[in-house]
């Protein structure tokens, strides 16, 4: 039974439960407090945020059923368990992702590196066009997939294009799989190692036909250093280790494989977008351009000003 001293009993409003949850939230060092406070009760209330923002304005009252869902979802919050983890959602560019224990949550800055990726398709389709030709579709690989956010979404902002996404953990995969099924959107996704060859990789098949041909190669690859623990309880204690720790002490060891299996798929000209620790911009810009087959490497820094991904042409 909720105790008559705590928020959510305290709080006979949607008002003032957000107003309790957040000040709690805050308490907990939570990073964005008031925020967190409506998503949770936009999740009891099953009603979208905009909802919750109108039930404050207008002083509602907090139905019963909703204060008591409300309380123990608050704690665990407290306890620094994802609010993605919490609703289950997670909301990413247009898409709003299913997400849970097993995967990594996906981040906002993630959001720029799929906008270099349509940045580019938008030039290939213009280049097309123009030339007055049907052509094939470009082809887009995304490698270390996750939830498959960026390939759902590149899908989604383009749909005329072809996207594969592999992954090598299969709770992430199984993720994945269900965002592909609940958003209707044609992806093919693979369960393997994404630094394998395809050519001797029979899980990475679907990937052979497309070796040397592919238009675009995004990673979202695991970049924490080894022996580095995250800050933050939400991603140190529960975001997977499989898909934070990039396999040596700089970090960059898993990032440059990716890099490998993306000269692989490139064409000429060919585009990799990979993100990367806002510490890694420079080193990652050294190594690639020292690599052989990259050229015009470049860093792009996210909205908050940090180096969030790089940029890097594949050889001819």
């Amino acid at each position: 039974m909720t105790s008559p001293t705590s928020p959510t009993a305290a709080s006979a409003t949607v008002r003032g439960a957000v107003q309790d949850v957040a000040g709690r939230l805050a308490s907990a060092g939570v990073p964005s407090p008031r925020f967190d406070a409506v998503a949770l009760l936009a999740h009891v209330l099953e009603v979208p945020h905009g909802e919750v923002e109108r039930l404050v304005v207008l002083g509602a009252p907090l139905p019963d059923p909703a204060a008591a869902a409300l309380e123990p979802l608050v704690a665990r919050r407290v306890a620094r368990e994802p609010l993605q983890h919490l609703t289950g959602r997670a909301a990413f560019r247009r898409l709003e992702l299913r997400v849970g224990p097993g995967v990594f949550v996906p981040r906002p800055e993630t959001e720029q590196v799929v906008q270099a990726v349509l940045d580019e398709l938008t030039g290939l389709l213009e280049s097309a066009g123009s030339a007055g030709s049907a052509g094939s579709a470009p082809v887009v690989v995304d490698l270390c997939t996750g939830s498959g956010a960026i390939p759902l979404a590149v899908k989604d902002e383009a749909p005329q294009v072809q996207v594969l996404a592999v992954e090598l953990s299969p709770e992430a995969l199984t993720w994945a799989e269900t965002n592909r099924s609940h958003l209707n959107l044609d992806v093919t996704l693979m369960l393997g190692d994404a630094t394998l060859d395809p050519r001797s990789t029979p899980e990475l098949a679907a990937l052979r036909p497309h070796l040397g041909a592919v238009d675009v190669v995004v990673s979202n690859p695991p970049y924490i250093p080894l022996g580095m623990v995250p800050r933050d309880p939400e991603v140190r204690d529960n975001d997977p280790e499989l898909a934070l720790y990039g396999g040596s002490a700089d970090g960059l060891a898993i990032p440059m494989a990716v890099a490998d299996q993306a000269a692989r798929l490139l064409r000429p000209g060919g585009l990799l977008v990979m993100e990367h620790a806002d510490v890694q911009g420079a080193d990652l810009v050294a190594r690639l351009t020292a690599a052989g087959p990259w050229r015009d490497v470049v860093d792009r820094l996210d909205l908050s000003g940090r180096p969030r991904y790089v940029l890097a042409r594949r050889h001819g």
